[in-house]
């Protein structure tokens, strides 16, 4: 079978397609020909050496997590009922034409959702239902989503605003503005103009229809003590995370979950108590295999159910996986990038 393997640690040019010989499932695992595999930004710094700690690989090695494609054979002591299954499931070494799983990693795919659709929500989906869960995002929470206009910003807009959330959304530049703002943002700032952390304060206190009579008659100081994020959602990391700290309402909440711009955002753990902000980070995404079941089950059922979109930007080939890297680290695309087989 055709796969895609990082040869050395370096620019998306190590990435070469392959010939492997053809997984067989062992006992408690089934085959799945993959139609789609999943991207996500992490994979591309992984393929650079960093993040060693936390993803201890050595090439050569298969990279990617999450496929999408139908059962064609089982192991020892599995249903043969799975073989004919269109199923998406989280894997080691996603870019291939043929992976292996364990039995209890593969989700169904709902009638009504395709596997392009499925892949796209393979790890996006299931980190943005379970940010939202593990933040309480709750009906009239101030959000603030940082990389909204990415594979996980465009899902969390739409599941914080299904939660009841009002939803303020920062992205780059006039193209992925107006893609937050069609996927339901209430308001939109552009964290390419120098003043973006005030226009962000700024939408966060605006008030809603319901409360614009109430507030006409606050005092000043109430009204500015008011603007701030219940919870921020920093898909971004770096500066631009650590700016919109000081968003964070006292006693809120603060998700440090993305560093596509080379690290996490380096708040202050000992400001955060002082504020009884909550902060949470990449481990608290990190789900056990029933847990991640119960969460792609979730963001399926609402992407058949037409409440849920991903967006993808661009689809490649398999033989195209360097291709595809170049394209996610040069952020000019909206959305996700998929592998097509």
């Amino acid at each position: 079978m055709r796969a895609a393997q990082v040869k050395a640690f370096g620019g998306p040019e190590v990435l070469a397609t392959v010939e492997l010989p053809d997984p067989v499932p062992g006992p408690g695992e089934l085959l799945i020909e993959v139609a789609h595999a999943d991207t996500i930004f992490v994979e591309t710094q992984v393929r650079t050496g960093l993040f060693r700690a936390y993803f201890p690989v050595e090439p050569p090695y298969v990279p990617g997590g999450g496929v999408a494609g139908t059962v064609t054979a089982v192991g020892a002591g599995v249903d043969a009922g799975w073989v004919g299954r269109r199923v998406t499931s989280f894997v080691d070494g996603s870019y291939a034409e043929r992976v292996t799983a364990p039995v209890a990693a593969p989700t169904p795919v709902p009638d009504g959702v395709d596997l392009r659709t499925a892949a796209a929500l393979v790890h996006d989906g299931v980190t943005a239902a379970g940010l939202l869960e593990h933040t309480a995002v709750a009906p009239g929470d101030r959000v603030l989503i940082l990389g909204a206009s990415g594979g996980m910003g465009t899902l969390l807009i739409q599941l914080a605003r299904a939660r009841g959330a009002r939803v303020v959304a920062a992205a780059r530049g006039a193209r992925k503005s107006a893609l937050a703002r069609e996927l339901g943002a209430d308001a939109v700032v552009d964290v390419s103009e120098r003043d973006w952390v005030e226009r962000a304060r700024e939408a966060l206190g605006r008030p809603g229809p319901t409360r614009a009579a109430e507030s006409a008659t606050e005092s000043a100081a109430e009204t500015a003590a008011e603007a701030a994020a219940d919870v921020v959602l920093d898909g971004v990391g770096g500066e631009l995370g650590l700016a919109a700290f000081p968003l964070t309402a006292d006693g809120g909440r603060f998700s440090a979950h993305g560093a596509p711009s080379g690290g996490f955002a380096a708040v202050d753990v000992t400001e955060a108590e002082r504020r009884g902000v909550t902060l949470f980070g990449i481990g608290d995404v990190q789900f056990g295999a029933a847990e991640a079941r119960r969460l792609t089950a979730h963001v399926l059922a609402e992407a058949a159910a037409g409440r849920l979109r991903p967006v993808i930007g661009a689809q490649f080939p398999l033989t195209e996986a360097a291709a595809a890297h170049a394209a996610i680290e040069g952020r000019e695309l909206i959305g996700k990038v998929v592998l097509g087989m």
